[in-house]
């Protein structure tokens, strides 16, 4: 029963759904490197330097929600330390703006 909720839609979407390809519809648009060339061409440094800073801000996320969770049990001092945590993590993204880390050109 399952097959047909999700084959039903997909067949249905084939069969009237438009189908004229275009250049642009074939393009590269996750990365903006063409799809088949070089698998060892280096990447832009700035690349790794979004992604570095995408991890940091993902991980304060990750710290945040457990600890608006368990607030009412850790106390002041939780409290405490997470605004240390969280004023270094403001420190470091103003770090990071005002050298450009967030500048793309």
């Amino acid at each position: 029963m399952s097959g047909v909720f999700v084959g039903l839609p997909v067949l249905i979407a084939t069969l009237t759904g438009a189908q004229n390809p275009y250049p642009d519809k074939l393009t590269e648009y996750e990365c903006g490197f063409p799809a088949f060339e070089d698998a060892r061409r280096q990447f832009d440094v700035r690349f790794y330097l979004v992604s570095i800073l995408f991890i940091i801000f993902d991980l304060e996320a990750a710290f945040l929600f457990p600890w608006a969770v368990s607030l009412g049990v850790i106390g002041l001092a939780g409290w405490a330390a997470m605004m240390v945590f969280l004023i270094d993590l403001t420190v470091g993204f103003i770090y990071a703006w005002k050298r450009g880390a967030l500048e793309w050109e």
